[in-house]
């Protein structure tokens, strides 16, 4: 990654700006946003819903699922003139993979003045950065007393039956293990191969993250690959879990909004990611739940920054993944995992 790049995401997490609100046009009325459950939406709903969009007689309601789902609906309606969701929450690889159906309406600072703070190299056209993070190796350090320094640490005889792998995260086990096999984002059949060896020393498969830390507090797995947000959350619960950048780089995944073409409310849809970066509610998001702010004028205390934020030397190790091979490579990468890895 530039140098540009590197300090504009470093700038994200740490310039002391003031966090000002610009003004939204108040046009009332409801807004559909097919979101997350638990922290991601209780934390829409205290820090940019209430005190952001309720004062412009803008009622927001949350259709809460998983991505599945919410793609499918899309798809579903997506002819129809009249959609059922006004917002949509995607992971980054998945938005570029919608976008590319032509779903998504275009996002400027025009209809979304904020994006004018919103770092340029997570932003897509169609799809606003919210959140972000980065995937690091993820230890107990009374297991392990050396810090790994390589995901192909993760391949390491001694940790036989000590490997834990998130199902959910599949795209990206399967990207790191390309990396740990010195391949590439853009061509993961290394990384199906180099899983194939990790086979024989007896990985264990967590439906999710939450699963994964109760292995690691039961000392059950010793090491995995995860967020460096969920590391964060995982010690504030009082895990022993310490997180090591790999030599390979750091594959970031970034959480975005989109405003289907489709949707009944594109004026309270294009206020609601307005209000979703705005600073503050930002600031929030990163207090509660480790991820990084994707705006530069956010304010994080320096001992968060600390833990959740990437430094340019790492942010120059980001392996940021080819959106368009993953949506192409996505349902090969999922019989991959499902059938061969997870079935072994």
């Amino acid at each position: 990654m530039h140098s540009t790049r590197r300090s504009l995401l470093l700038a994200a997490a740490s310039l002391p700006l003031a966090a000002a609100r610009p003004a939204l046009a108040a046009v009332g009325g409801r807004v559909v946003v097919a979101t997350w459950g638990g922290d991601y939406g209780d934390l829409l709903g205290k820090h940019v819903e209430q005190p952001l969009l309720k004062p412009l007689g803008i009622e927001a309601v949350q259709s809460v699922d998983d991505g599945p789902p919410r793609k499918a609906k899309l798809l579903a309606e997506r002819n129809g003139r009249r959609g059922s969701l006004d917002v949509v929450s995607m992971v980054d690889f998945e938005a570029s993979g919608l976008a590319q159906l032509g779903l998504f309406e275009t996002l400027t600072e025009a209809n979304v003045p904020n994006a004018r703070n919103a770092i340029a190299a997570l932003r897509q056209p169609q799809a606003l950065p919210h959140i972000y993070s980065g995937l690091v190796i993820a230890y107990n350090p009374a297991k392990i007393k050396a810090a790994p320094k390589s995901l192909a640490d993760l391949w390491d005889p001694k940790y036989k039956g000590r490997v834990g792998f998130a199902d959910i995260l599949f795209p990206y086990n399967i990207a790191a293990a390309s990396l740990a096999a010195g391949g590439t984002l853009g061509d993961l059949a290394p990384g199906m191969a180099k899983l194939g060896e990790m086979k024989a020393l007896g990985p264990k498969i967590f439906a999710t993250n939450e699963a994964v830390a109760q292995a690691l507090k039961a000392e059950d797995i010793w090491i995995t690959l995860a967020w460096r947000a969920r590391v964060h959350q995982w010690r504030r619960a009082g895990l022993s879990v310490a997180a090591a950048v790999p030599a390979e780089g750091i594959v970031p995944t970034t959480f975005t909004a989109s405003v289907p073409k489709n949707s009944q409310q594109k004026d309270n849809a294009f206020a609601y990611l307005n209000a979703m970066l705005d600073a503050g509610a930002q600031s929030a998001f990163a207090e509660r739940m480790g991820y990084v702010p994707t705006v530069t004028n956010a304010r994080l205390p320096p001992e968060l920054a600390a833990q959740i934020a990437f430094t340019p030397e790492e942010q120059s190790r980001f392996k940021v993944p080819d959106f368009g091979y993953f949506a192409q490579a996505m349902p090969a990468l999922q019989q991959y995992w499902s059938r061969d890895f997870k079935a072994a």
